[in-house]
């Protein structure tokens, strides 16, 4: 049994988004640890407003705002990839036309005045 410390090293190879697993596990723990915020920050209101009463003030804005903030994060959707491969196939590059050949050779002639030229069968003269 490999141990945590044994196991081998894994590298991305592509630029493939994280699993939908990892995304969503991901977006959980950051609405977990900002609704921890927010629980400290009223727990420190509650405990500070006959103490420091400005402090319990910015806490408790901080408890109420906070967990519109964390749903909105929370719901943010999947991150962006940063650099997926292109699946665009630019065309080959084709040789350039050569040039027509000289006026009087055979291969400048039309096709009926080309040698060996037969006409089609339904071609009528």
């Amino acid at each position: 049994m490999l141990r945590k410390s044994d196991e081998v090293e894994v590298f991305r190879i592509t630029g493939a988004r994280q699993g939908l697993a990892d995304d969503v596990r991901g977006r959980q723990r950051r609405y977990v640890i900002s609704m921890s915020v927010r629980t400290v920050s009223v727990v420190l209101a509650a405990v500070l407003w006959n103490v420091e009463r400005h402090v319990a003030i910015v806490a408790l804005a901080l408890g109420v705002l906070l967990p519109y903030i964390a749903v909105v994060i929370a719901n943010a959707g999947r991150e962006n990839a940063p650099s997926l491969p292109s699946t665009y196939l630019t065309a080959p590059v084709r040789p350039a036309v050569e040039a027509a050949p000289a006026a009087g050779s055979a291969e400048s002639a039309g096709p009926h005045e080309r040698p060996g030229w037969v006409p089609p069968a339904h071609e009528h003269r």
